[in-house]
């Protein structure tokens, strides 16, 4: 079974949203659901912007309402782009924050960064074989050894 992958990424300002994710990530405005959500295209999976005011409980339980400052958050998109150094000045000039230096590992380049709204993201630029490059060989299985038989002896 296949399914979908939809993001869904919650804003106290949907205009203010889609103009970030446009301007600062290149992304498209589709479909307007309703006063509240838009469909961002361009990503390689649909991303809805939804606007949910700051204090309101995401969920019954929750122990706090939403706040949109800089978070942590388990879950995060990560955009890899041709161009790293384009895509951050974009993002950058449309008003992400960069939290950090650009890592540079084997497999590419990554900076951390911050849209206006507190979530998290990375752009990523590969190189070679982009992940590729680090995947290791799975182990192999060990080798069962034959018990070793009693000769007999004739005599």
């Amino acid at each position: 079974m296949t399914h979908q992958l939809l993001v869904n990424i919650d804003v106290d300002d949907l205009e203010k949203a889609v103009e970030f994710y446009s301007r600062g990530l290149g992304l498209t405005a589709g479909r307007r659901l309703g006063p509240d959500a838009v469909e961002m295209l361009g990503a390689g999976c649909a991303i809805y912007l939804l606007m949910k005011p700051t204090g309101t409980r995401p969920f019954i339980r929750a122990g706090a309402g939403r706040r949109y400052r800089r978070h942590w958050t388990p879950v995060h998109l990560d955009l890899a782009v041709p161009d790293l150094r384009a895509a951050l000045d974009q993002a950058l000039a449309a008003g992400a924050k960069l939290e950090g230096r650009v890592a540079e590992r084997r497999w590419g380049s990554m900076a951390r960064m911050a849209d206006p709204f507190g979530h998290g993201f990375c752009l990523l630029q590969f190189k070679g074989r982009g992940y590729d490059e680090i995947v290791e060989a799975p182990p192999r299985p060990a080798r069962r050894r034959r018990p070793v038989r009693a000769r007999r002896r004739s005599g």
